[in-house]
């Protein structure tokens, strides 16, 4: 049975960090893409950022560049997404989500129907 289950979200002040985790099981870990999304109420899940398990090349949607890093370690089967200079539009569920690398390409992987299997989510809530 294929798991994602995230952790580490919580209420931060403007300006600050936190680190999201998502664990990983019941799938050859090399072989997806592994991405964060997030759905802020009243809005539409949007993506955050992508990673090539394989190779550990990463993107960002441009609302986080700079600020968000995403990571993994194979050998844990987790991917991180360390936040930085939190702002309250970063207020949202923050999902982690898993396809198989051959069905993403750098066009799709930030379309929430390209994902197969979802994690249940983490709330990330920035204060003013």
């Amino acid at each position: 049975e294929v798991q994602l289950v995230e952790s580490g979200g919580g209420l931060v002040q403007d300006g600050g960090s936190l680190r999201l985790s998502c664990a990983a099981s019941g799938f050859t870990f090399g072989d997806y893409v592994i991405g964060w999304f997030r759905q802020a109420p009243g809005k539409e899940r949007e993506g955050v950022s992508c990673i090539n398990t394989a190779d550990g090349s990463t993107w960002y949607a441009d609302s986080v560049k700079a600020r968000f890093t995403m990571s993994g370690d194979n050998a844990k089967r987790t991917v991180y997404l360390e936040m930085k200079s939190l702002k309250p539009e970063d207020t949202a569920i923050y999902y982690c989500a898993a396809v198989l690398t051959s069905h993403v390409t750098t066009w799709n992987m930030f379309w929430p129907r390209t994902m197969r299997y979802w994690g249940q989510g983490t709330q990330v809530t920035v204060s003013s």
